[in-house]
């Protein structure tokens, strides 16, 4: 007998397909021309659709390239005012993108590897599964996190490897440390109050990963606002929206002379 009922089964199965789907057509698309500016938004996109779904695809569909010939670069004019603007809810949300793709990555790995590890190394953590799984995805979501904005913050200026990975812990450690909160929070509830034992869930349900991709949104959005922070900082970097003209008339920026 299940631990749940036969709906959110068929739910969770629903969601993860669709998920799944927009998560290829996002490969697709890239791969049939569309690529973005920095080669690791191939990797963040479709990541991120998959626990953001329809939500991904909106923001994607939005900052995409229109073709591969009307996406031209915004020159150093259009920059240094898009840089002066207050980010927009786009740049913020796909810079809350960057952390949220090193913590479902890290989240993946550390849950599936725990789950068929099993035994003792399942408990490390003062003997307890949960503290474990905690430790274990918020090492691997800070250590991939890192990764994703390095190859964010590196290319945008120029820094050499040392100051990028400086760079890059200075601009994430805080959005990832706020995303991991959320998470784990979420995580706790569903440990402990909506399937606690004998009504556990595992990696091998398709309702453990539905609540794991709730998870990841509610962390997305409670590292917004230190999103929101770290991009009026300087800290992280605005991500150009497309096609550069777009973002020209939404500000209303002038033209270089």
């Amino acid at each position: 007998m299940k631990p749940y009922p036969e709906w959110l089964h068929l739910l969770a199965w629903v969601y993860l397909g669709l998920c799944t789907a927009i998560a290829l057509w996002i490969v697709f698309d890239i791969l049939s021309g569309r690529r973005q500016r920095m080669w690791i938004m191939h990797l963040v996109w479709p990541i991120t659709a998959m626990y953001f779904g329809p939500v991904a695809a909106w923001l994607y569909v939005r900052s995409r390239p229109v073709s591969v010939a009307s996406s031209p670069r915004p020159d150093e004019h259009t920059k240094e005012h898009m840089q002066q603007m207050e980010p927009t809810r786009e740049q913020v949300s796909i810079a809350d993108f960057h952390c949220g793709a090193g913590c479902t990555i890290g989240d993946i790995l550390g849950e599936g590897g725990l789950f068929l590890i099993g035994g003792s190394v399942a408990t490390f953590v003062a003997g307890s599964e949960f503290a474990t799984k905690l430790v274990v995805d918020f090492v691997l979501a800070y250590a991939l996190g890192i990764f994703f904005q390095y190859f964010t913050i590196v290319p945008m200026r120029g820094l050499s490897p040392g100051k990028g990975i400086l760079a890059a812990m200075r601009a994430d450690t805080i959005s990832i440390a706020a995303f991991e909160i959320g998470m784990f929070a979420w995580m706790a509830l569903t440990r402990f109050v909506f399937f606690p034992e004998p009504t556990r869930i595992h990696p091998n349900m398709a309702v453990f990963w539905f609540m794991m991709q709730i998870a990841m949104i509610v962390g997305w959005a409670t590292a917004y606002p230190a999103n929101v922070w770290l991009l009026r900082k300087g800290w992280k970097e605005k991500m150009p929206m497309y096609p550069s003209m777009h973002a020209m008339q939404q500000h209303k920026l002038p033209r270089a002379a």
